[in-house]
């Protein structure tokens, strides 16, 4: 069983002892946490909350615990249930309200689930705020409410459609260019919530068929569900079949985007936030924003408009602070998140696809021809589980010894820039794992910065 306690949530594998994988006592006692960070941010009589969740089987349950104690906590509840990431973080905005709980572990398997934890503003807590919520949970000093001080729970409606309508607000999402271009387009929604949300959002953009591969949202995720191209062959083999112009494939919560070619080729999750990034500053230039993992090829599109690009530590909330402190127009994250800060600081695959289709539609070409517009690099993704015990700083060590004589860069892990190339390396927020990504103008190239990297980490272990 495995329990992860980070900024970015708290995150783990359903059932076990507590204090070892998510059972219904951590869950209590974080959520009371979050609620007693929450009144540490404004003295008020009463509190409003707004409560979310994707579609996996343990959802329903982590929900009803959540709900309970902050009622208990004397909080006034909008349970909005199923809903994408996006969405809930939208629906704090629309309710002005005070905070709100996520309940989904975004890519993982089934067995997972998480608490993703929002501030007033419909946002992750910042690293201070996170270690703050942490210090409150282990000290468990709650105050929860008598009789007189309960809050309520109430059901919200209507937040998925008012999402949708502010993307077909925006300025830059021209539903007219969308719907001349007639598009067929098969969705992946991997059997949770994307299925409620991204066809309907395709279809009032103009959208002419949308075929749909699991869309129903009973949380039995058909494979694998994070949106990587070795589970994505169904899609990638539904769009030759169909003649597609394209597919569109989200993760569990729906806040990555990733895009399939007509003839069945990835178009590259690192290159959803190029594109989109390619549209929106041809239309208002500006500043961007991507994490330290993501491809150089946004910074090269960012010069080629006149901006400015700024790299950010890994994270969601590194890469919205970044944005915000560089006044960046558009920025996310290399993994399909787009965050595009007209609508909202967070990342939202359907604004993400409503710009992409608008791009496309205005281009008048296929989904491989316009990917044929951008530079070619190639990055390797991996990952390696670390040892019961190890000691990681002592590796990370052996790492950087190693590369000494190269550009260093300890902002987030390590990030090795080397001739033709770079590597970063760091432990995952949300898995007791190292990730390592590199990249390269060339496949061979980059498979082989990580197999080096890789193979000291492995030393490390071993010793």
């Amino acid at each position: 069983m495995t329990l992860i306690k980070s900024i970015s949530g708290i995150r783990g594998t359903i059932g076990g002892n507590p204090g070892e994988g998510l059972t219904p006592p951590d869950i209590v006692k974080f959520t009371s946490a979050w609620a007693t960070w929450v009144k540490t941010r404004s003295i008020k009589n009463k509190y409003k909350v707004i409560i979310g969740r994707d579609a996996r089987p343990s959802g329903s349950m982590v929900n009803k615990l959540i709900c309970g104690t902050l009622v208990g906590m004397g909080m006034d509840i909008i349970d909005v249930g199923p809903s994408s990431t996006p969405t809930v973080e939208m629906a704090v905005r629309f309710e002005k309200a005070d905070g709100g709980i996520i309940i989904t572990a975004s890519h993982n398997p089934a067995e997972w689930n998480a608490l993703k934890l929002l501030n007033n503003k419909g946002e992750f807590l910042s690293p201070e705020d996170g270690e703050e919520l942490l210090a409150i949970a282990e000290a468990e000093k709650f105050d929860f409410a008598g009789i007189s001080g309960l809050g309520s729970y109430n059901r919200g409606s209507g937040f998925t459609l008012k999402h949708i309508d502010a993307i077909l607000s925006l300025p830059l999402v021209d539903v007219n260019a969308i719907r001349n271009r007639n598009f067929k387009i098969v969705t992946d929604c991997v059997n949770s919530v994307g299925g409620l949300v991204l066809p309907e959002l395709l279809r009032l953009l103009g959208v002419k068929e949308v075929v749909e591969l699991y869309c129903e949202p009973d949380g039995l995720f058909p494979h694998n569900p994070e949106p990587l191209p070795e589970n994505l062959q169904e899609l990638s083999e539904t769009v030759v079949s169909e003649k597609a112009d394209l597919g569109f494939a989200v993760d569990p919560d729906v806040d990555r985007l990733a895009i399939i070619n007509e003839d069945g080729t990835m178009f590259g999750e690192e290159y959803t936030l190029v594109a989109v990034a390619d549209y929106v500053l041809s239309k208002n230039p500006g500043n961007t924003v991507s994490n330290l993992s993501s491809t150089r090829a946004l910074r090269d599109i960012t010069e080629s408009h006149g901006g400015i690009h700024f790299s950010s530590a890994v994270g969601e909330v590194n890469v919205t602070s970044e944005m915000k402190r560089t006044g960046a127009v558009i920025g996310g994250e290399g993994n399909g998140g787009v965050i595009y800060p007209a609508l909202h600081y967070g990342r939202d695959a359907l604004v993400g696809a409503a710009l992409f289709l608008t791009h496309l539609a205005k281009q008048g070409i296929k989904c491989s021809e316009l990917r044929t517009r951008y530079p070619d690099y190639y990055l390797s993704k991996n990952k390696v589980v670390l040892s019961p015990g190890i000691d990681l700083d002592a590796v990370l060590s052996k790492v950087k010894k190693h590369y000494s004589g190269n550009q260093l860069n300890e902002i987030d892990g390590l990030r090795i820039d080397l001739p033709g190339g770079w590597v970063h390396l760091r432990k995952s927020n949300t898995e007791p794992i190292i990730r390592i990504y590199s990249e390269a103008t060339e496949r061979e190239k980059a498979e082989s910065l990580s197999s080096k990297v890789i193979e000291l980490i492995r030393k490390g272990q071993r010793s």
